[in-house]
């Protein structure tokens, strides 16, 4: 290998670190079908995943991006879904490779797309209502944000009432490896465009709604927390409560509260379904569901092709 060429490995090997110490949705599976977000900032593609324009954290309670993320742009396509429908959330490195970080909860908020269709809805001043909140593992040492580190999808069920309409689902990770320090925490909102069928009646009360940014504090117990390294650890979630009738747990096989609800995941099938159209709670384990699992098929990483890459590289000199 020549000069220049280990030269150019070193400066990207370099770089790709900073790379992947970030991350985004690159796929969401409803009832097992499978949908795609976008690479940020590239050219984007038909989604129901608003796509970002950076892998970088949104920083600051008061940052306007905390809605939907970095300069979240509306996606074209809306899926269908129904109450109770399944969840899987599929969060990469910036790279490509699983998910970076493994300190820090996992939640998730609900906005209706008043008076429009959600590929056409401007979220700055959408109610969002908390449907979910994971923590800790039991024993209160480990994340459940480590089970995306190894390469797994964050689950969530939807509330079994839930009126139907166009819904805007913003899942969030909030990294606070950094968190001991005011300020540092790192906000990663993703928002997820659906259509709720049937004939449910359940909303959330005014007084469970927030708005991003709005709904946090960056002095807020759970964003800043100068003890999250301290072990066991006690965590208090940030934002409002989670609504009553969010999915009750009915798997309890896995780490359960009676907030949320465990999923069971199925091989997804190519998707069909979706259309274009015109208060923090003390945590121990985890208030709400909680469930992780290993799925057949994972989104495709290219850190083997850099290995290989480099190899060759290197295996040539």
């Amino acid at each position: 290998m020549s000069y220049c060429s280990y030269q150019f490995s070193l400066s990207l090997l370099a770089f790709l670190p900073l790379v992947s110490a970030h991350g985004y949705v690159a796929q969401v599976a409803i009832d097992g079908t499978d949908y795609y977000g976008n690479v940020p900032n590239a050219d984007p593609v038909p989604s129901i995943v608003r796509q970002i324009n950076d892998v970088a954290p949104v920083k600051g309670a008061s940052n306007p991006y905390l809605n939907c993320g970095q300069d979240a742009q509306l996606a074209s396509l809306v899926a269908n879904a129904n109450p109770s429908s399944q969840f899987q959330f599929w969060w990469k490195g910036g790279d490509g490779s699983n998910w970076p970080h493994n300190i820090g909860p996992i939640m998730t908020y609900m906005a209706q797309c008043v008076n429009t269709t959600c590929d056409q809805y401007n979220s700055t001043n959408a109610e969002w209502f908390k449907i979910e909140e994971t923590g800790l593992q039991p024993g209160n040492m480990v994340w459940y944000q480590q089970n995306i580190m190894n390469g797994g999808p964050a689950n969530v069920t939807l509330p079994p009432t839930l009126a139907p309409g166009q819904y805007l689902i913003r899942h969030e990770i909030i990294a606070l490896h950094l968190a001991n320090e005011m300020g540092g925490a790192e906000f990663y909102p993703s928002c997820t465009q659906v259509n709720i069928q049937g004939d449910q009646s359940g909303v959330a009360p005014a007084s469970d709604e927030v708005t991003f940014p709005g709904g946090y504090s960056d002095d807020d117990p759970g964003i800043y927390d100068p003890t999250v390294f301290d072990t066991p650890v006690q965590y208090t979630f940030p934002g409002p409560p989670v609504v009553s009738f969010a999915a009750p747990v009915s798997n309890t096989s896995s780490p359960t509260s009676s907030n949320s609800s465990s999923t069971t995941t199925s091989t997804p099938v190519p998707s069909s379904t979706a259309s274009s159209s015109g208060g923090g709670a003390q945590c121990q384990v985890s208030t709400a569901q909680a469930a992780f699992a290993v799925y057949p098929r994972q989104p495709r990483s290219v850190s083997r092709v850099m290995r290989r890459w480099w190899e060759s590289l290197t295996s040539s000199s």
